[in-house]
């Protein structure tokens, strides 16, 4: 089935490009089915290649999808054209007053930070509130899932002595749970991060469940207990080249970087790096939308609480 979107988003001719079955509003309109109502509140600087990488996962799917983009009033996009936002992206207030089967927070560039320094830590708080009574399971990456642990169950992040960068192995913890169905017992997902959360912070929590975790990278998905919530901390949405593209910006800016952890072949940052987790990714999101969204929320979107 295919996913909606916005007319126009350039995520569209990408997808098409490859095989991947994207509808527009005007058409599905004369769809006779309730599709999912998903949203996404994009924190990334690179909103177009977000939308796009998000997109291409939840449609890998038989669900229909209905998508809302959604962005912070309170901070102004300085990666993204204001035309871009102007024109395929609502504000919180736009939709408080509606209903979704499913919430993804994505990760932000600002770990270094505390959370309340964060110029839209208010205005994501309010988001994180209305989910509870407004979302049926919501979605929490990499920043936001350490950002929704420490609203929602007071788990502190710690800053890493040097930044967790590069592609990591990782192990399912609890292999019978239906948002690890049909993982591999070993699996990688790329990292991207300053800061961590916890293994002994979340075990100690017996509101949350730990998942999947990795030597190397820690705690990786992290459930609610009444699998409402889900927070994964690393991007299982990157594409091929995302860390390649980082690794090089940053070095051509001065910053520290290290070539990122088993990533490149042979470590030479000269090979195109090969995509080595979009099965585990296309998976994980095929079973949140199947297993915690479309199968748990109620047909009438209303009754959600």
């Amino acid at each position: 089935m295919p996913i909606k979107i916005p007319v126009g988003l350039p995520a569209t001719s990408t997808l098409e490009n490859e095989n991947i079955f994207v509808m527009n509003e005007l058409r599905a309109q004369s769809q006779d089915i309730r599709p999912l109502k998903i949203a996404i509140l994009n924190l990334m600087p690179t909103k177009v290649v977000t939308e796009t990488q998000l997109i291409r996962l939840l449609s890998n799917s038989s669900l229909q999808i209905e998508l809302t983009l959604l962005q912070t009033a309170s901070h102004i996009s300085k990666h993204t054209s204001p035309e871009h936002m102007e024109a395929f992206y609502k504000y919180f207030d736009d939709v408080c007053d509606q209903k979704f089967d499913g919430l993804i927070i994505t990760g932000a560039p600002v770990e270094d930070m505390p959370f309340e320094a964060v110029d839209y830590w208010p205005e994501l708080c309010r988001v994180m509130e209305w989910s509870k009574t407004h979302v049926y399971s919501t979605f929490h990456i990499c920043w936001a899932a350490q950002a929704g642990l420490y609203y929602h169950y007071g788990i502190p992040k710690y800053q890493l002595p040097e930044k967790l960068f590069g592609i990591y192995e990782h192990h399912p913890l609890v292999p019978n749970h239906p948002i690890l169905r049909g993982f591999d017992e070993t699996f990688l997902a790329p990292h991207s991060r300053h800061t961590e959360v916890t293994t002994e912070d979340i075990l100690q929590d017996k509101r949350l469940s730990l998942l999947a975790s990795s030597e190397k990278a820690g705690a990786y998905i992290i459930s609610a207990r009444d699998s409402r919530m889900f927070f994964v901390t690393g991007h299982s949405e990157y594409d091929n080249d995302t860390l390649s593209k980082e690794y090089h910006r940053d070095l051509n800016a001065g910053l520290p970087i290290h070539v990122p952890y088993n990533y490149f072949p042979d470590n030479d940052p000269s090979k195109r790096p090969p995509n080595l987790w979009r099965g585990h990714a296309h998976l994980l999101f095929s079973n949140w939308l199947n297993y915690f969204v479309y199968q748990m929320t109620p047909y009438d979107i209303n009754e959600i609480k």
